[in-house]
């Protein structure tokens, strides 16, 4: 017999997330670029088809376009698309202006990324008693002055309120109530579910796990058996639990991740492939560690045995996001001098860390306030 789980419904959290933060910045410096597939990367005609897309305005998201991918796969699906290179020293400026804003509601806020961060509300700075009046606050007070739309989740963890806010974009809010909790998680594709990836997804479908719900008819005993830690994790989150709280202080030198190839690199699509996966690894730790810094170094070996290291250091913060740190470390690897000879390994590494003060930013259930914040 399983033993009910020790629910924490006292907390107030919201998600918030900016929505497609750099293009919305740019199309709001450029009202001409808002009715136009709007990719933000390089231009692949200038580059020979090298690159990745940072971002992309939801005109060019309809067409299938998404961060993380390459520019030259983003121009086949959106040949008419708009292509700009991002200026992450404005982006920067901005989420600093977003989280100046967070701060006037409450000092305890965990930042994910350049565009979206936890805040804990239940003591606020506003006195405000309800989190959902407080997050439309929150959402018009950005618009008012930053002129950038966000969504928001509210709810009493974390796990639910970053669902939350993800399901009713862009511009939108969801309030999920301890109460409802568990038939709103019920509804949802398991593809939702944090740490069911690409390769968890086939297995689950295997399974017959689609939805939250038939997640829910599975025992504690059987998931960790079928997937360990996850499962475990898994049984919790699906019933409502997850008592992790915001962290919002937070020590280290350097992280970083590198990979040495059985079969050495001899392609610029090969290449591309393994720094986006060996970036995606480092951001990962960034943010389980809550840091973030100024140096990014990018390691080279190459099929001779010749190791080459390039690090560059900016003054501001290298934002904790997969699309710009790939950005960044593919442009380092080009001033290194690309592919020369076969590699045998590639490394990223982020130094002259600090702790993550600010990057990315983004009610009852169901209730879906769909009030467009731009009228």
């Amino acid at each position: 017999m399983e033993i009910p789980l020790h629910i924490d419904t006292s907390r107030k959290i919201i998600h918030v997330d900016m929505d497609a933060f750099y293009a919305q910045i740019e199309m709001r410096d450029d009202p001409s670029l808002r009715d136009k597939p709007l990719i933000l990367a390089r231009d692949p005609k200038l580059t020979g088809g090298r690159g990745v897309v940072a971002t992309a305005n939801y005109v060019a998201r309809e067409l299938g376009v998404h961060s993380a991918m390459s520019s030259a796969e983003a121009k086949k699906l959106a040949p008419n698309g708009i292509f700009l290179t991002p200026n992450f020293d404005k982006y920067r400026e901005a989420s600093a202006q977003v989280h100046e804003i967070f701060h006037e509601y409450t000092d305890i806020v965990e930042p994910i990324a350049f565009d979206e961060a936890y805040l804990d509300v239940t003591e606020n700075k506003k006195h405000i008693e309800s989190a959902v009046e407080l997050a439309h606050e929150l959402q018009q007070e950005i618009w008012a002055k930053l002129h950038l739309t966000s969504s928001t989740g509210v709810s009493y963890n974390k796990f639910i309120a970053k669902l939350a806010s993800e399901y009713n974009k862009p511009a939108g809010a969801t309030f999920v109530l301890p109460g409802d909790a568990v038939a709103f998680l019920s509804q949802l594709p398991i593809e939702d579910f944090r740490g069911v990836g690409k390769k968890t997804v086939p297995i689950m479908h295997e399974l017959g796990i689609m939805t939250g719900a038939d997640l829910l008819k599975r025992s504690e005993s059987e998931l960790m058996q079928k997937f360990g830690k996850l499962g475990y994790q898994l049984y919790r989150r699906v019933r409502g639990s997850d008592d992790r709280p915001v962290e919002w202080q937070r020590e280290r030198k350097s992280i970083g991740k590198e990979e040495t190839f059985n079969h050495e690199l001899a392609t610029q699509q090969a290449v591309d492939t393994e720094f986006k996966i060996i970036v995606e690894k480092l951001v990962a730790s960034l943010k389980r560690h809550q840091r973030h810094g100024k140096t990014l170094v990018v390691k080279v070996r190459y099929s001779d045995f010749e190791t080459v290291t390039k690090r560059v250091t900016q003054t501001d913060f290298y934002p904790v996001d997969v699309a710009q740190i790939l950005f960044a470390a593919q442009g380092i690897f080009e001033e290194i001098g690309g592919i020369e000879k076969p590699i045998r390994l590639l490394g990223v590494t982020m130094t002259t860390l600090a702790p993550l003060e600010f990057e990315n930013i983004s009610l009852p259930l169901f209730e879906r306030n769909d009030r467009n914040l731009e009228n």
